[in-house]
């Protein structure tokens, strides 16, 4: 009977690149930017420890991610698909998180990001 659900060592190295990253943008987006709401009263020195302890995390998943996925892409491709990633974890998390109101800049951000997408990767 084959296996339901595959090792991630066995799945495509780009998905296995693209699920790191997201974890890892998580984790880097609450480093960069979550002390600005839940740690707003601490000091700004005891927010970039608490930051640096959530930043390990970050690079615990974004090294493996990019480790793996250079066997398949090229720097360059590797850095648009985290820079993409960043966006789509960002829009989320400054709305939910941070209640910030929705900007269209957003949306228009994104599409340039599409674009840049398209220029990467349409040699490869």
């Amino acid at each position: 009977m084959p296996h339901v659900l595959m090792s991630p060592s066995t799945w495509p190295v780009s998905l296995q690149t693209i699920l790191l990253l997201v974890a890892s943008n998580v984790f880097m987006t609450f480093a960069w930017y979550g002390h600005l709401r839940s740690l707003a009263a601490w000091p700004w020195y005891l927010a970039a420890l608490a930051s640096w302890g959530i930043a390990l995390f970050e690079y615990l998943l974004q090294v493996p991610a990019n480790r793996i996925g250079y066997t398949q892409f090229n720097v360059g491709q590797l850095k648009i698909m985290q820079e993409v990633i960043t966006l789509s974890v960002f829009l989320p998390f400054s709305i939910w998180f941070l209640k910030e109101p929705f900007r269209w800049d957003y949306v228009w951000a994104g599409l340039c990001m599409v674009e840049a997408v398209y220029f990467i990767f349409r040699s490869a």
